[in-house]
């Protein structure tokens, strides 16, 4: 009965270290399957960016003097001591022995913290790390003794009980202008109208890290097998225990075993399914979200760029008939023997136009339309792209072995992407007036 209580202990955490595994990969298709977006297309929902990292005002680490947007630092102390300790010998006396014991423990630590921004080619975003997953560098690692300045100019004045006098000093950071590799949800700001990135308890995952996507994806991608491993170890374990029916000694049926091992490879199958089609199916669900950001954007260039243009045209317009307006005042003026009350009607009428229109500054609302032109096309091709690679990881995803099967199982349909002329789906016309 013994064997059988612990058999089945043993194969509940075979599963619970299944569900670590499925976990972790989950998170590494995350990493793979979503493309990185340009900071100045990200759209609302999980992102994926990659830039550097740059503060207003940077922090100061406090071990390595570097400036930074996070860093936390850590002081530890090594101690030893000699332990007395009693033990029955196999005659069953009881004897002492000593043994020494060493360790290290922390004695003093901080980090600060603060919203910064990253920055690519085509522009910054702004980044709230609360919350997040962040993986910095290490940039300081150092131990010392007494006769080390930096023993008690970082380090507390009291040592503590059985110390051997000597301290490790650590601190890991996440530099000014060093690379990162971000996946978290995007959200607008409260302050103005622009995107940030910040925790969100929905978001499957919120990352901050100096490493590069390959290495985090091999890193969960050597999770994943480890406690995949790890379970299948545990398992056979338990099979073993569970199959064993006598007390008296370890006599295993091994046919009882391989039925308790297959039942946690049919779990393994189960659970790859679930994880896969969950993953093709948030994948469609991106690709359809994509899909909607390039519609939007059309919509906003077809509704935004003649009213701009007809703002335009009319300042333009008045600006010409204020200009025409001042030139015949000057011609009035430089004729001898004129009426002034002809001038004096001319400047009431020139006034009157003036304060009806304060600011007719045709050139700068040329050059404002301009600039919403080239940004308007700009939001359309980074929208266009995005939509484009998700759409290639998804077709990707769904043809290779074994996400194919799954596929075809449950009918995920390929998706088209967007060609240029695609995406004329109305022709914005703009004539300025001459």
């Amino acid at each position: 009965m013994e064997f059988q209580i612990w058999g089945y202990l043993v194969f509940v955490l075979g599963l619970a270290a299944l569900a670590l595994a499925f976990r972790t990969m989950r998170r590494k298709r995350l990493v793979d399957d979503i493309p990185t977006s340009r900071t100045h297309g990200v759209f609302i929902g999980l992102v994926e960016l990659k830039g550097t990292a740059e503060s207003e005002k940077p922090f100061t680490g406090f071990l390595s003097a570097e400036q930074c947007v996070y860093y936390y630092y850590k002081v530890e102390e090594r101690w030893s001591r000699m332990v007395t300790e009693s033990f029955t010998d196999a005659k069953g006396h009881v004897q002492f022995r000593t043994r020494q014991e060493s360790g290290w423990t922390q004695v003093a630590s901080g980090k600060e913290m603060q919203p910064f921004y990253l920055k690519d080619e085509t522009g910054i975003i702004l980044i709230q790390p609360e919350g997040a997953d962040i993986q910095p560098k290490n940039l300081f690692n150092r131990t010392c003794g007494q006769n080390d300045p930096l023993y008690y100019a970082k380090g507390p004045e009291r040592s503590i009980p059985n110390s051997d006098h000597q301290r490790r000093f650590t601190e890991e950071a996440i530099p000014l202008h060093a690379g990162l590799y971000i996946m978290g949800q995007s959200r607008e700001r409260q302050d103005i109208v622009a995107p940030e990135i910040a925790k969100d308890k929905s978001a499957p995952l919120y990352v901050i890290s100096t490493r590069t996507e390959k290495q985090i994806s091999r890193t969960y991608s050597g999770w994943f097998w480890f406690w995949v491993g790890l379970g299948l170890l545990l398992a056979s374990g338990s099979g073993l225990l569970l199959s064993q029916e006598s007390t008296s000694g370890f006599n295993p049926d091994f046919g009882v075993a391989v039925l308790w091992l297959g039942l946690y490879l049919i779990c393994w199958l189960f659970g790859w399914l679930w994880a896969g089609y969950n993953s093709l199916v948030g994948l469609r669900n991106r690709v359809c979200q994509g899909y909607a950001q390039v519609d939007i954007q059309l919509k906003r260039r077809f509704d935004l760029i003649p009213n701009l243009a007809k703002s335009v045209e009319g300042f333009g317009k008045h600006e010409r008939e204020l200009q025409e307006m001042l030139a015949e005042v000057r011609t009035i003026s430089k004729v001898n023997g004129q009426d002034p009350k002809d001038i004096q009607g001319a400047s009431a009428i020139l006034v009157f136009n003036m304060e009806r229109y304060p600011e007719l500054k045709a050139d700068t609302l040329f050059l404002k339309l301009q600039e919403e032109l080239a940004a308007t096309e700009s939001r359309i091709a980074l929208a266009r792209d995005y939509y484009n690679s998700i759409a290639t990881f998804y077709n990707t995803r769904r043809e290779v072995f074994p996400d194919r099967l799954l596929a075809g199982i449950f009918g995920f349909k390929e998706r088209m992407l967007i060609n240029a002329s695609a995406l004329e789906r109305a022709v914005v016309k703009v004539k300025l007036a001459e």
